[in-house]
């Protein structure tokens, strides 16, 4: 519906049906959801997929050995589940985030939305952490084990599955890393709004 003069606007303006110039620091938040968007991604996609099996010898009767095949997955670990959770959690978000910032309205109801948006990224920012550094405690564990417990280590015989849940872990805390950049700027936006 047009406006009935020309000096009066719209209620409600779209973004996505006119083009509207953003600012530098709006770019600069988008590019950031983004990488932080791929980084929770493929967190969570790798371990998600990581498995590896392995046939041991576990003893020997006579010249016979004899043999058993294990396999490791993420999910006999409840802190790679939780891992797996919080990174595709935070991928939601972010893509959610991505979408607002591009397509969503730019009706603001005094700050609210800004406020509302900095409480879920710091939220986010909490649950990536308690996810990766609940699979970094694992991935520990695993490689050197528990003497004090007598937990063996296991990335000697599972290697691979190893070294694709560390690369999982490099792209969680690089987009937790990212996430915190992102909560600082919802945060100053937010006191921007509030003026």
């Amino acid at each position: 519906m047009a406006p009935q003069s020309g000096t009066e606007k719209p209620m409600f303006a779209y973004s996505s049906i006119t083009c509207q110039a953003k600012s530098g620091w709006s770019w600069t938040l988008v590019g950031l959801r983004l990488l932080a968007f791929l980084a929770t991604a493929a967190a969570a996609v790798v371990m998600l997929l990581n498995k590896q099996t392995k046939t041991l010898v576990i003893a020997t009767v006579g010249t016979t050995p004899v043999k058993l095949t294990l396999t490791a997955k993420f999910h006999h670990t409840p802190a790679f589940v939780f891992f797996v959770v919080a990174n595709g959690l935070a991928s939601i978000h972010n893509l959610l985030m991505l979408m607002v910032d591009l397509f969503g309205s730019k009706v603001d109801y005094k700050g609210l939305r800004f406020a509302m948006i900095a409480i879920l990224d710091m939220l986010n920012v909490t649950l990536v952490s308690g996810g990766a550094n609940a699979a970094l405690f694992m991935a520990e564990l695993g490689k050197n084990g528990n003497s004090h417990a007598r937990w063996d280590k296991i990335c000697d015989k599972f290697g691979r599955f190893c070294h694709r849940g560390g690369g999982a872990l490099i792209a969680s805390f690089a987009a937790l890393a990212l996430m915190l950049v992102i909560s600082v700027i919802s945060i100053v936006k937010v006191l921007k709004s509030s003026k």
